[in-house]
């Protein structure tokens, strides 16, 4: 199974240098879970950055996968995790989910860089 985090999704929407880096993982909706948060996070993103059209059309997008809503399993996992790793609270949310799904996130995030189960991809700039 695989999770993409809220940074890879952002890359893969607006065309970024790592965009095709994440690309199969997102597009194999058949191993893809997408934690609510991320929804959370790249609606607000997309919505603030471009409008709130294109951050429904990426939502819908996300939702090709299978939606993870919260639990408490999550949430107390997630704060056991927050306090090993020292992650902030939503990229507790998103381990926890791929953790207890026994997912790898893929991510650009450097919070995410040094953990089990994650393909950190560094995020660079259009001119790198």
């Amino acid at each position: 199974m695989n999770l993409v985090d809220t940074s890879a999704w952002i890359e893969y929407f607006f065309g970024g240098p790592n965009a095709a880096y994440f690309g199969g993982p997102i597009e194999d909706t058949e191993h893809l879970i997408v934690p609510v948060v991320c929804l959370y996070e790249v609606f607000k993103k997309v919505n603030h950055v471009a409008d709130e059209a294109r951050a429904f059309r990426s939502v819908a997008q996300m939702k090709q996968g299978r939606v993870v809503e919260l639990s408490e399993e999550i949430a107390l996992s997630a704060a056991t995790i927050s306090l090993k790793h020292r992650l902030p609270m939503a990229d507790s949310f998103i381990y926890a989910t791929a953790q207890l799904a026994g997912a790898v996130v893929w991510t650009q995030d450097v919070d995410f860089k040094n953990l089990a189960d994650v393909n950190y991809k560094e995020a660079r700039t259009r001119a790198s």
